[in-house]
């Protein structure tokens, strides 16, 4: 049977009891999540997102296999499921892991040349590709997808989706850049070389207005939030059409495209190769 039809086989047994054989099949799992070789969500050819249902219900059955024991360090107190431990690196998986408290949670994939700056936190499922850098108290949460080259500023909160399982994470393609404090959650997709300034909150209840194109982006059914590829998106506001919300003159938060990436852009956001 494929790693999947095994997967999907124990989940359907529905049991609470666990043998040495299933254990080994969710390290079997594990490992192939660790290595990037399955993952919550993958790129389609037309540019579209495929959500791997299978491997979000193979993680949440991981939770269930597990039994609450104390990892706990000298100096951190941490008690979670045995099945999903803190992951171990060494120096030949080519990962920058700068002191001072970070951690990265098994299950999670990692690539060559990745940055994390103390404290950072990589949630199971994840999946960070080649030359990221998450900088200091960044989290990247359950099954997000970060592509190449993205630079996630200090205190970028990337929102984690386990359930319900098809329902499709956040994603940020290749070369995107994230300004310090943001936050994206629900199913955002920020596609590739977009910029957001700092402070850009974006949610699927929120719309995006383009002042360059004329378009407004709202989450549809079975169509997530997208910031177009290049977008330099900055926080917004836009008045209340509330009766008292006009009578007090109350504005609400929005973001707002105000340009699309040039080269003043690319300079203020390149990636310093020799940090990698």
């Amino acid at each position: 049977m494929s790693l999947q039809s095994s997967i999907e086989s124990l989940i359907a047994a529905n049991t609470s009891e666990f043998t040495p054989a299933d254990y080994a099949l969710l390290d079997e799992f594990k490992t192939a999540l660790n290595r990037g070789e399955i993952r919550a969500a993958e790129p389609r050819d037309d540019g579209s997102w495929q959500v791997n249902a299978w491997v979000k219900r193979g993680i949440l059955l991981g939770f269930k296999m597990g039994r609450l024991v104390d990892m706990s360090s000298e100096s951190l107190p941490f008690f979670d499921r045995h099945t999903w431990p803190l992951q171990r690196f060494d120096l030949a998986r080519n990962v920058r892991i700068v002191p001072g408290g970070s951690s990265v949670r098994d299950g999670a994939y990692v690539a060559p040349g990745v940055v994390i700056m103390p404290p950072s936190y990589i949630n199971v499922g994840a999946y960070v590709s080649a030359g990221t850098m998450v900088d200091s108290h960044v989290l990247v949460g359950s099954c997000a997808q970060v592509g190449q080259r993205v630079h996630l500023s200090a205190a970028v909160q990337v929102g984690g989706v386990l359930e319900p399982a098809g329902a499709l994470p956040v994603i940020i393609e290749d070369d995107a850049f994230v300004g310090g404090g943001c936050g994206v959650y629900e199913g955002t997709i920020i596609r590739r070389r977009a910029v957001l300034a700092s402070g850009v909150i974006l949610s699927g209840s929120m719309s995006i207005y383009d002042l360059v194109r004329g378009e407004i982006y709202r989450r549809s059914e079975g169509n997530p939030l997208e910031v177009p590829a290049g977008a330099v998106v900055v926080p917004g506001s836009r008045p209340s059409e509330s009766a008292h919300g006009k009578k007090w003159g109350v504005s609400l938060y929005t973001p707002v495209i105000v340009k699309y990436r040039d080269e003043k852009t690319d300079a203020a956001t390149t990636l310093e190769d020799a940090l990698r």
